[in-house]
């Protein structure tokens, strides 16, 4: 089996995204692309990564009118990504429109909650102060829509995996034990979240931003 961490390349340096892959290559399941990389390199940057030969996770996180996200999502098709993101908040028409337009073979994930959020951070957009309430409701939404799966933090994978067995489930804000958490909130470290139910785990800097990434990636994979 493949290694289920997705190196997140947020960098709008194609030269660098493609270095950093082709370090992390053997020791990585996949890429993730996320919205400063595509504004800065567009759809032929999404090509060029794809010619490494891994994975694509293009992490767009959609959001808009189901008519719109659609067809943006069918604009996207000839990238064939493995993975694509829209958010849960969109609505159950949204989605099931987004998981129609999209190719066949492309995952569908839906983002619950970002992990850069707390409950203050709901509470001041008029929700909930509990994330996981929140982040239980988007998936049963979610569930209900079609889609393939959510992105939510691994301190909710667990729940979520219980309700739906079934899900694609994504988990972004890992960190390994010593790693420095960011601007995230609600991190776990990779073993813990695979343990959690997670299909796939995103981790960014602590492989990027490492002095070797070939190292710490070869290191996060053993803790696996």
């Amino acid at each position: 089996m493949s290694s289920p961490v997705f190196v997140a390349l947020d960098t709008p340096d194609l030269d660098r995204a493609k270095a950093i892959a082709s370090r992390v290559k053997a020791h990585v399941g996949g890429i993730k692309l996320g919205l400063e990389f595509f504004m800065a390199n567009g759809r032929h940057g999404v090509h060029d990564m794809a010619a490494i030969g891994l994975p694509v996770f293009l992490d767009l996180k959609l959001h808009d009118i189901p008519n719109t996200v659609a067809k943006a999502i069918q604009a996207l098709g000839s990238l064939e990504p493995a993975i694509l993101t829209v958010h849960a908040a969109g609505g159950r028409a949204m989605l099931e429109d987004a998981k129609a337009a999209a190719p066949a073979g492309t995952k569908v994930v839906a983002v619950t909650m970002l992990t850069s959020l707390d409950g203050e951070d709901l509470h001041s957009i008029g929700l909930s102060r509990d994330p996981h309430e929140q982040v239980m409701r988007l998936t049963e939404l979610a569930r209900a829509s079609g889609v393939d799966g959510i992105v939510c933090s691994g301190a909710e994978v667990k729940a979520a995996r219980a309700v739906w067995k079934d899900g694609f489930f994504v988990v972004p804000g890992v960190r390994p034990t010593d790693g420095h958490h960011g601007d995230q909130k609600r991190v776990v470290t990779p073993r813990q979240a695979l343990d959690s139910g997670a299909s796939i785990l995103v981790i960014g800097r602590p492989i990027t931003q490492a002095a070797n990434p070939d190292e710490a990636a070869r290191a996060i994979e053993a803790t696996l």
